[in-house]
């Protein structure tokens, strides 16, 4: 009996020591994941956004703004009409910028060209840029996410 009893606490002691060590090695590693894996943070839900006023923009460059947590691109064209995109190239997420030389949206990590309506005509860019409305209100520009 003596001996059946001691092999008992024998076996609760092993399953407590492997309890305490899993606890301890949580506590020393849930620190850790937490602080490598960032927390999720939902983005505002924007729909539109007033980027300036007409004299804000000269004709023929294009403009970087912020749609959010994203970048876009407003260009004014030489007949002061305005076109707006994502300013993320769909290749490798590089911003892009617009060449009023080339009378397109350049990607200067690989190349990577886009014409006025957003379509991929050179390099490795995969998908087109995903093109936002212009409106004008008075004299302001305001651009919108497209539904």
């Amino acid at each position: 009996m003596e001996i059946e009893s001691t092999h008992q606490r024998r076996s609760f002691l092993k399953w407590l020591m492997g309890l305490s060590i899993f606890g301890w090695l949580g506590t020393v590693f849930y620190p850790i994941a937490r602080f490598l894996i960032p927390p999720r943070i939902p983005e505002a839900n924007i729909s539109s956004i007033r980027v300036g006023t007409a004299k804000d923009f000269l004709v023929g460059t294009g403009t970087i703004f912020q749609f959010g947590r994203k970048p876009g691109i407003l260009i004014r064209l030489k007949n002061d009409d305005y076109k707006a995109f994502d300013a993320t190239c769909t290749h490798l997420s590089c911003i892009v910028q617009y060449r009023d030389d080339l009378n397109q949206i350049w990607c200067a990590c690989h190349n990577g060209r886009f014409d006025l309506s957003g379509r991929n005509v050179a390099g490795p860019p995969p998908r087109p840029l995903e093109e936002f409305d212009v409106n004008m209100k008075g004299d302001e520009v305001w651009v919108t996410k497209r539904t």
